[in-house]
């Protein structure tokens, strides 16, 4: 391996984390240097730093630069990256998901309200929280019980398929009603 070009990884080119410099990347005169195994080997040229890093035909990698001189760890590269990516999709599962949206029309036919738990299913087996919109126009914003009966109507039909939760209940807006519901 040794001090070679640091290769950027196809799932890490636009990641959350910015890429680590790596090698003869590194600009600083001194590095606190911290060995393979995690002992402190204290501040160090960046000269032995490079030279102990091909005698164990590893990389340096600069692991912050908030401090002065920045800190830097003997390293597989290819493997520190690997471990980053694992740690990015890690906390992308944490987060419980995206919001998205179904969006129900007032006279919506049988047949698409069965589009759209479908549509909605899918969101929440992937494990996202799905809002339930209906945009009420001219008129229909005085037949609200109507609008319910769909929205509950909706509820009833993706129930059947999967088990829901209510995040938010149903709430009257300006322009119509939303809810927000996610997989039991």
């Amino acid at each position: 391996m040794g001090l070679r070009c640091p290769h950027l990884h196809k799932n890490l080119k636009n990641s959350i984390f910015k890429r680590p410099l790596v090698n003869y990347r590194i600009r600083a005169p001194q590095v606190r240097l911290i060995d393979e195994t995690g002992k402190q080997l204290g501040i160090v040229p960046f000269e032995e730093a490079a030279r102990l890093t091909i005698e164990r035909k590893l990389d340096l990698v600069q692991v912050t630069e908030k401090v002065e001189p920045p800190v830097c760890k003997i390293m597989d590269y290819g493997k520190y990256l690997y471990w980053l990516q694992k740690k990015e999709k890690a906390a992308k599962v944490s987060r419980g998901g995206e919001l998205k949206g179904v969006r129900l029309g007032f006279n919506i036919s049988l047949h698409d309200l069965e589009t759209r738990v479908r549509q909605a299913e899918k969101f929440l087996k992937k494990g996202d929280k799905v809002r339930i919109e209906m945009q009420l126009r001219g008129r229909e914003k005085a037949l609200g019980e109507f609008a319910k009966g769909k929205i509950n109507q909706f509820l009833e039909i993706l129930e059947k398929q999967i088990p829901i939760k209510i995040e938010r209940e149903l709430k009257r807006e300006s322009r119509g009603f939303t809810m927000i519901i996610a997989k039991k």
